[in-house]
């Protein structure tokens, strides 16, 4: 992998906000113009201590709103400010109800090579129940238009564990999405995340949500079919068809190599220290134009902190993580026994890595540590 940092800018503009959302946005495009000059004077900031990367990464909110004028003074404006290696990988996300011939065409001539199509699910009432805007018809449309503009790594978000989603019903979406070949898969499952409205529907019990078991039997079933398919299991939620279409932006995060971060809430690493942004998109604007940063806080993470958190984001990954990582004490080696003769984790080449079974508890499995 790469040890070019990655480049990851936040679009925080959103049409409406999603059942289950809590990632930061604003509702209205109206700032746009004055948000590409804020990311572009914010990038100024940036220009010494990171000078080349080999991915650029536009999430959101929704990237795919963006005009073609706004994304096009973006684009350029970074590449003014930045060098991008020939074979840098470019990811846009977009929403289905956003993919137009007009507008693929344009992505495509703006130099993004990577899409990644919010599509969710290819079921209209799940879709609603989530409050997305666009519906099965558009999410189809919307991979054969991408497909005819000339993307060749495509990736589709999918969302598993929603309410009164049974296991077949969920193979049926997995099926529906595999009819496209798409180079990517993402399958993430719903959290409920502290004051969306899914969280409030279910404090007051009105979701009917997979058990815990079903939610077993979901997660192991998607792994092992996506696997006879092709796909490649190599992180928790994230599917791939062979090594090259991987998202080698989020393996950055994964393996703590470098990145920058622009835009509203945007976070960054250079190695050693962590900085983000203010959340508000006017806040954020008004520091830049007035010759100030935006940085909200910022931290340096001490050795305990920083060995967590590579157990954390390793065991989120097929390679896991090397042995040593983990301790080299006579409890920690017991330790490791036992999590090996549990079926939680492999040993092999002086790694450990997760198995289906360790990835069910991927976020406790440091615990067997410390």
């Amino acid at each position: 992998m790469s040890a070019l940092p990655g480049l990851y800018v936040h679009v925080p503009f959103c049409r409406g906000k999603c059942a289950y959302c809590d990632f930061y946005s604003e509702p209205s495009e109206a700032l746009a113009f004055r948000w590409v000059d804020a990311v572009l004077r914010e990038a100024d900031l940036y220009k010494d201590l990171f000078s080349r990367f080999d991915t650029l990464y536009l999430g959101g909110g929704t990237p795919s709103l963006l005009s073609g004028e706004d994304l096009r003074r973006l684009l350029t404006g970074l590449r003014e400010r930045f060098h991008f290696e020939a074979s840098a990988e470019i990811t846009l996300e977009a929403n289905p109800d956003d993919v137009s011939p007009d507008r693929a065409s344009l992505w495509r001539g703006l130099g993004i090579n990577r899409l990644s199509l919010g599509v969710q699910s290819f079921d209209d009432r799940m879709l609603r129940l989530l409050g997305r805007r666009h519906n099965a018809s558009q999410a189809v449309a919307a991979v054969e238009t991408a497909r005819e503009a000339g993307f060749s790594n495509l990736g589709v978000d999918l969302m598993w564990g929603l309410p009164e989603q049974t296991l077949a019903h969920w193979q049926s979406t997995l099926e529906r999405a595999l009819a496209f070949s798409p180079e990517h898969l993402s399958c993430y499952e719903l959290t409920l995340e502290r004051g969306t409205p899914f969280h409030q529907r279910a404090l007051r019990g009105e979701l009917s949500l997979p058990s815990e078991e079903e939610s077993r039997r979901i997660f192991t079933t998607t792994s092992r079919f996506l696997e006879t398919r092709g796909y490649v299991h190599y992180e928790i939620s994230n599917f791939a068809r062979g090594e090259p279409f991987q998202s080698r932006h989020n393996r950055k995060y994964w393996h703590h190599v470098p990145y920058l971060g622009l835009g509203p809430s945007a976070h960054s690493f250079d190695g050693r220290r962590r900085w983000w942004n203010v959340r508000s998109v006017r806040a954020y604007c008004e520091r830049l134009e007035g010759g100030a940063t935006p940085v909200a806080g910022e931290e340096v993470p001490g050795p305990d902190e920083r060995r967590l958190e590579a157990l954390l984001l390793g065991f989120r990954t097929r390679e896991g993580v090397p042995l040593h990582l983990v301790g080299e004490s006579h409890r920690v080696r017991r330790a490791v026994e036992a999590a090996v003769a549990d079926g939680l984790l492999a040993l092999a080449r002086g790694r450990l890595r997760p198995t289906l079974e360790g990835w069910l508890i991927a976020d406790r499995l440091p615990l067997l540590f410390d």
